[in-house]
This record gives structure tokens, C-alpha cells and sequence, in this order.
């Protein structure tokens, strides 16, 4: 039940391995993944088959994110990466697993249909089990907002006596296709899997052209993305929602948050995002000791201080 696993008081992990593969959206690579389950405290740890065991492990984690553009990509202190893993992180927490090890025998995560539903399914699949380790819950204790140009990202405290993790997001493109979305989704009232899993990612038909030259969305396609024309949806299918954009951004800003390395309850509010600004808000977080406490579920004071730690790539 993913309402029960979101809002446990300990740690989770699969209940088995689960595994799938697909094409990198940005690679255009044939990809194979394992998601195994892990022991408490190890957090989301992804293992790359293709490079020497001693340089393969690279932590999921705010302060190892390389890259943000178009996907969140993250390096060990060896320069070896992995990319697009937002909407496979975005999963995870969805779904309330704590602990796992992710096994790629390439460099990118793959993009499956552009969305966290296969990834929701997957580890539906897997099953999630408790373990005996308490979880840790990251609350705010003061506002920390972020500005880049027009893009806005800001953390704050929930009102006394709420938990959760509650997100306001506007997104605006100059697109008569997108234009203004506004949404607001409340975790304590809906799920991840409800509100956002099956949204996908989404590109522009005029920009197609420029990005492959520049290496990028070699893997893209109408089966892995929404594809926005001049005036229409080149998409059979068309949308999944009215408002299947401004629902993907909020998925990408979930998986973002989630590189925390553990769970926050806050109230957040997105202007604009991008993947870069998301990891700008958490680095400004993190940056100040005074601005947050972590506690386990339910307690009135922080269990003990903590950062998220920093293995391998350091």
C-alpha cells in the first residue's frame, strides 16, 4: 500500500529485485537496470556494471548532481556519472523506499514511456518491507527561497501540528500548447501514483533539431515524450492529462528533492523550476545547520543532527 509506505516510521526497502530495460533519452542507448534491495541507512545507491567495480558506486545525492541540463545527472568522485534519474528517484519516493541499489550496465537511466509509472509498477512489483531502522524526516524551521532570473524555488516549515509534504507549482512557456499551468498537490491528501506518476516529459518540435546536434534526446521519440508542435500535440494520443505538463514538472521537482537522502516535510513552492534550481534550493538548505532538524516520525525534537553523508565520490 503506498500510502502506508510513504508515512512509515522506519526504514524501507524491496521486498525482492526487480528489473527492466529500455533506451536512454539522452544517449539513445539500449539500457539494463536491477533495482535490488539494500540494508537500512544505505539510502539510493546506483552501481554502474560497466566500469571497474572500485569506481562504480555513485551515491544519489544533492552535492554529486554534474549536470542539469534538460535531466538530473549525477558523478562520482572518478567523473563517472549517471544520467536522467529524476523520474526514477521521483518513484522511489512515491512509493516510500528508503534504501535500494540500482544496477545500470550503462550510463543513463532509461527513459521507459517518459513518465515514473513503469517505475511505480516495477517496484509495486518488488514489494516494499520495513526494517527495524527508524526513518529519518527532514523538517524546515525557517523559509529558504532561491531565485534564478525568473525561477523561484522556496522550502518552508508546514503550519504547527501538519506533516507531509505538501508542493504549489507554476509553469509558463511561450506555447499556446502549455501557456500558464498552476497546480497544487497536497501528500497527505493524494498519492504520488494518483497525481503525478503518469505524467511524461515534454519537448518542442522546433527544438528537436538543435538538441541532437548538441548530443542530446538521441533516444527521444513519441513513444518517450510529448512532443509540443507550433499549435498542436504531435502525439496520437495526445495528452494524459489536461495539465500533464505542469504535473511532470512537479514529478521532476519530487525526484530532485528526494537526492535530500531522506524525506522532507515542508511545504514548497515552485515557480519556473528546473532541475537546476531544485538542486540550487537544497544545496542552500543544507548549507545552513540552523535551518532544519531531523527527527523520526512523530517526535518533538530531532533524534540527532545529520547531514546527508557523502561515501565514494567525496
Amino acid at each position: 500500500m503506498i500510502g502506508f509506505a510513504s508515512h512509515a516510521v522506519r526504514q524501507t526497502t524491496l521486498g525482492n529485485k526487480v528489473s527492466c530495460s529500455g533506451i536512454g533519452l539522452h544517449s539513445g542507448s539500449q539500457v539494463g537496470m536491477v533495482i535490488y534491495p539494500a540494508a537500512a541507512n544505505t539510502g539510493i545507491l546506483f552501481k554502474r556494471l560497466d566500469v571497474p567495480m572500485e569506481h562504480a558506486f555513485i551515491p544519489a545525492h544533492f552535492d554529486a548532481v554534474c549536470e542539469s541540463r534538460l535531466g538530473t545527472t549525477i558523478r562520482n568522485r572518478y567523473g563517472v556519472t549517471v544520467a536522467t534519474i529524476e523520474h526514477l528517484m521521483a518513484a522511489l519516493w512515491g512509493i516510500g523506499i528508503d534504501n535500494a541499489v540500482v544496477e545500470l550496465d550503462g550510463p543513463e537511466v532509461p527513459i521507459m514511456d517518459g513518465s515514473s509509472e513503469p517505475f511505480v509498477f516495477m517496484l509495486e512489483c518488488a514489494g516494499v518491507v520495513e526494517m527495524a531502522a527508524p526513518r529519518r524526516i527532514l523538517r524546515p524551521l525557517r523559509a529558504i527561497e532561491v531565485r534564478e532570473g525568473d525561477s523561484l524555488a522556496r522550502i518552508e516549515p508546514n503550519k504547527e501540528g501538519d506533516e507531509g509534504c505538501i508542493v504549489g507549482i507554476e509553469i509558463e512557456f511561450d506555447s499556446p500548447m502549455i501557456g500558464q499551468q498552476t497546480s497544487h498537490y497536497d501528500f497527505r491528501e493524494t498519492t504520488f501514483k494518483q497525481s503525478l506518476s503518469r505524467a511524461r516529459t515534454f519537448g518542442f518540435e522546433h527544438e528537436v533539431e538543435a538538441m541532437r546536434e548538441m548530443g542530446l534526446a538521441l533516444g527521444g521519440s513519441l513513444d518517450n515524450a510529448v512532443v509540443v508542435g507550433k499549435d498542436r500535440i504531435l502525439n496520437e494520443d495526445g495528452l494524459r492529462y489536461v495539465d500533464e505538463f505542469v504535473r511532470h514538472k512537479a514529478l521532476d521537482c519530487i525526484g530532485d528533492l528526494y537526492l535530500a537522502g531522506c524525506r522532507i516535510d515542508a511545504r514548497f513552492t515552485f515557480l519556473r523550476p528546473g532541475h537546476a534550481i531544485n538542486n540550487a534550493l537544497l544545496k542552500a538548505l543544507f548549507a545552513d545547520d540552523g535551518a532544519y532538524v531531523i527527527t523520526e516520525p512523530g517526535a518533538l525534537e530531532p533524534a540527532y543532527s545529520f547531514r546527508p553523508p557523502t561515501p565514494a565520490y567525496a
